[in-house]
């Protein structure tokens, strides 16, 4: 093969692989050295090679390292490592190589002709050389190498290529993760789907998955890159569809406002498939964040929920308030008021009885996405129930009440249609009259 068409076909890797071309020249240089000692080298000896792709012209160096008394072992030191030695092998321990160090703190090494040079001898032929560097001795360049020695210079350029290949593979998605991509389904083993994602597949294990979502081999579909791990056989990448930071990115596609900042996510509560509430808030003046989300006609939020198979969306705004905070997440219940407890992150909130069931939520499912995004723990009481105990309680207990009162009440009439969170039903107590109050805490 000429140069020609030997530089055309390394283009031409570079190209297919997405490997640097100075990775792949580094691969054959490391490739010819190696062919060189196994034909024509000697035993522990270090061969560098360095190919000129203009020229076709292959130098052929030994490379030997600089060493001067401080860094090399007396033979004392070498004769006691070898009685230590000898003495664990007879004791059935392990053997270890001693670990003498200069006075930079530096490992001793055994002198080695083939590996290392004296400073002196190597200031004869470099006056500017100094210990620890290289030094580099010339060798007779040949190209008649034996059959052996050519394939061991296919296997190393095989592999190093693979590992070139890996390594962009790996840099190139570590810088992607957290983001959103579009791949199509290749394969579903034992409830993990293999997803071809471009240069690589990456796996959607069943914690990743939406519940009750179903895939099929060549659907395609999006899914968040959760991690980038590195392994010998290459990156492992993880992918998600039940991540929070799934919705985060879906609306940064669908909604311009964040994309460009305008609108801020401050807090999502997610379970996914089932429902999830995304506070938002306004970052420049005259910027509606529901509205923004929404979109006209809700078409903005629709692309949003089709993507995660029609998975309930509830958009709110969020308030440094924790009192209408919690009221507004609540939604879609009205809420009436609310009792925070700032020390301890505990509110109470009142909503009409005939809004109890809403505020819960199927299974609670309601007050307990609020509460997670909140970070509030809640209780849900209804309006009447709390009208009958004040009732009962008369004058002392309205004394204790207020010795035991929370450190703030905010009533919230105006709070928003929509809101989200979810809690668990407590034993219902009977009040005064034999009727079975209705409590619901987290």
């Amino acid at each position: 093969m000429d140069r020609q068409s030997f530089a055309s076909a390394i283009d031409q890797i570079c190209e297919e692989k997405g490997i640097a071309k100075e990775k792949v020249m580094e691969t054959i240089e490391v490739a010819i050295a190696a062919a060189y000692k196994k034909d024509y080298g000697h035993k522990g000896q270090n061969i560098r090679a360095v190919f000129d792709l203009d020229t076709g012209e292959v130098k052929i160096f030994q490379v030997k390292l600089v060493l001067d008394e401080s860094m090399i072992k007396t033979e004392e030191e070498i004769e006691a490592e070898r009685l230590a030695a000898e003495a664990a092998r007879q004791r059935g321990e392990e053997v270890r190589e001693s670990r003498e160090e200069d006075e930079a703190g530096e490992p001793k090494l055994r002198f080695n002709e083939e590996k290392h040079i004296m400073l002196d001898e190597a200031k004869k032929s470099d006056k500017k050389i100094k210990a620890g560097e290289e030094f580099l001795i010339g060798l007779e360049s040949r190209t008649d190498f034996g059959r052996i020695a050519a394939q061991t210079a296919k296997q190393v350029i095989i592999q190093r290529i693979r590992e070139a290949e890996r390594e962009t593979i790996f840099d190139e998605f570590k810088e992607r993760e957290g983001e959103v991509v579009s791949g199509i389904v290749q394969r579903i083993e034992r409830g993990a789907v293999f997803v071809d994602i471009g240069k690589t597949t990456g796996v959607l294990f069943p914690e990743e998955q939406i519940q009750g979502e179903r895939y099929r081999l060549g659907q395609r579909l999006r899914i968040l890159i959760l991690e980038v791990q590195k392994e010998t056989r290459g990156p492992n990448i993880i992918l998600s569809r039940a991540s929070a930071k799934m919705l985060t990115k879906l609306f940064e596609l669908e909604v311009p406002e964040i994309a460009s900042g305008a609108v801020a996510i401050k807090a999502i509560a997610r379970e996914a498939g089932a429902r999830s509430k995304i506070a938002v808030t306004a970052t420049e003046p005259g910027v509606d964040p529901i509205g923004s989300c929404v979109g006209q006609k809700g078409t903005r939020v629709q692309a949003v929920i089709n993507e995660l198979g029609g998975e309930k969306i509830d958009i709110i705004e969020w308030s440094e308030d924790p009192a209408k905070f919690i009221a507004f997440a609540l939604a879609p219940a009205k809420v009436v008021g609310v009792e925070v407890n700032l020390e301890q992150k505990v509110a109470k909130v009142m909503v009409p009885e005939d809004q109890l069931s809403l505020a819960i939520g199927k299974r609670g499912q309601n007050v307990r996405l609020a509460a997670k995004l909140s970070e509030w723990k809640i209780d849900v009481i209804g309006k009447s129930v709390i009208e009958e105990a004040e009732e009962g309680e008369g004058e002392e207990g309205e004394k204790t009440e207020k010795a035991d009162k929370p450190e703030s009440i905010e009533e919230t009439k105006d709070a928003p249609k929509e809101v989200g969170i979810v809690a668990e039903e407590k034993a219902k107590p009977k009040d005064k009259r034999g009727r079975k109050k209705k409590v619901v805490a987290l």
